[in-house]
């Protein structure tokens, strides 16, 4: 079983490593001396940016962090890998709080999860997560561009186009 987290951070930041269609991107929270990093698909990077904007758009407005404070900082060794993400704001410590679960592997013969999952509960700022959203839409739209007939990624050399009956795009 991996660690569990509970942190209110001081830094709470999301970026990506590697070229464009291999990435892998991270969320990572930082108290004092505690770097806790987390692997999570770019998807779920995208989806928790605009489900954090629509929280602070009934909020009173704030200024972000710093945008070095957004920064992923080392080691960038990920604890575990996220499965599910959910999000509340708690009103009377006016902190948004982040927990992500563990994504544990599935018993073949029961369908059953193998083990207990672990988590990370975030209590992070407004300032934190509004620099988080910028951060995270800077991420994501550094990837690959996308085709402008069929819309999916395409790689440096363009790709076979779906809607093109089978030829290459660029």
């Amino acid at each position: 079983m991996n660690a569990s987290y509970d942190l209110h951070p001081d830094r709470f930041a999301t970026g990506a490593i590697g070229e464009p269609g291999q990435r892998v991107f991270f969320l990572q929270a930082v108290e004092d001396d505690e770097v806790v990093t987390l692997r999570v698909e770019k998807q779920q990077v995208a989806a928790l940016a605009e489900y954090l904007a629509g929280i602070l758009a009934d909020l009173p407005p704030t200024d972000p962090v710093s945008p070095t404070e957004a920064d992923l900082v080392e080691p960038l060794t990920p604890a575990w890998t996220v499965g599910a993400l959910a999000v509340a704001y708690d009103e009377s410590s006016d902190r948004v709080l982040i927990v992500a679960e563990e994504l544990v592997a599935l018993d073949e013969d029961t369908g059953e999860p193998e083990g207990e999952p672990a988590s990370a509960r975030f209590h992070v700022t407004r300032a934190q997560v509004n620099g988080f959203i910028r951060r995270a839409v800077e991420v994501v739209r550094a990837g690959r561009p996308r085709c402008v007939i069929c819309g999916r990624p395409m790689d440096p050399s363009g790709h076979v186009c779906p809607r093109s009956n089978g030829h290459s795009s660029r």
